[in-house]
């Protein structure tokens, strides 16, 4: 299933499913009355998914998705982590951060923190968009980048879940732009903080275009495709995680509940942000970040008015 989120002709958001050729729309509500949101559908467990994939099967879609407006499939994340799991993309940043601040990039090493977990900060979840809808400059960030990231979803509650009980606990998986004002990161983690306001500003986060559930994709095998106004800049793939889907959902849920309907950033496919290139973004520009099986997350970014 891919699932989304829509708004109808009175401007509510609504929980949809997309049609197999990827033009049209179920409302999940034609499904089953009591669902009105993807997180709903997410919330109500296996049994009900199974319940709602079967009745797409013979299901005539009944919105054209041209005459709506995608949301983010989830517009208000129960929570989002971002968590560091390609270690190239980490050493990239780190060297082009080092030429930043002034000092030796071919001296940087990665902490080795890095390496013996998948270390990850939470962003702010009420900061969500979702594609076709833009990215607007935060005041102050002179140097703002994007960050191209698998978007994992959880679907079932769990604490100090076991590493072969991981995957059950996924319910599925999107596109996650990271949006970053790069100037600003830089400054604030030189205080042992952060970050905060390199990544927390409205429209920071997005995601989409859909979820596709579990059932669907391999985690461990996806290609990740970059691109700025048309130009492809990068050509990655799931196979780089150092720390796997299973790694993540095992710190994270060490000491601590997860719950349906939580995101978990992959961090960064290797040069899969404009740091990486040694470019920056401009006014106007348009990204779409692209992952085999979920779709285009398609974004212009722009001034404030």
């Amino acid at each position: 299933m891919k699932l989304v989120t829509f708004t109808d002709g009175q401007g509510y958001a609504r929980g949809g499913a997309l049609s197999q050729d990827g033009n049209g729309l179920i409302p999940l509500s034609a499904l089953d009355r009591s669902l009105d949101s993807v997180q709903a559908l997410i919330d109500g467990g296996p049994a009900l998914w199974d319940r709602i994939r079967d009745a797409l099967v013979h299901a005539v879609p009944s919105v054209a998705l041209a005459d709506v407006k995608l949301l983010a499939p989830l517009p208000r994340p129960i929570q989002i982590r971002d968590v560091l799991c390609f270690l190239d993309h980490l050493r990239n940043v780190g060297r082009t951060a080092a030429r930043m601040m002034g000092t030796d990039p071919d001296h940087y090493e990665i902490p080795r923190a890095f390496e013996t977990a998948p270390r990850y900060y939470k962003a702010n979840r009420m900061c969500v968009i979702g594609t076709e809808t833009d990215v607007i400059w935060p005041t102050g960030c002179n140097l703002l980048d994007f960050e191209l990231e698998l978007g994992i979803v959880i679907g079932r509650e769990g604490k100090d879940i076991a590493r072969h009980d991981a995957r059950s606990h996924v319910f599925g998986y999107t596109v996650f732009n990271d949006v970053s004002a790069r100037d600003l990161q830089v400054e604030e983690m030189e205080s042992g903080l952060g970050p905060a306001k390199g990544k927390d500003f409205d429209t920071g986060n997005v995601l989409g275009p859909c979820v596709t559930t579990a059932d669907e994709l391999d985690p461990d095998d996806l290609t990740m495709i970059a691109r700025l106004n048309g130009e492809e800049l990068v050509r990655g793939n799931t196979r780089q995680m150092d720390h796997k889907v299973e790694d993540i959902i095992v710190h994270v849920s060490r000491n601590e509940t997860i719950f349906p309907g939580e995101v978990l950033g992959s961090g960064t496919v290797p040069l899969g942000c404009l740091m990486e290139h040694g470019r920056q973004l401009s006014a106007g520009d348009v990204v779409e970040l692209e992952i085999e099986g979920i779709g285009v997350l398609r974004n212009r970014f722009v001034l404030p008015s």
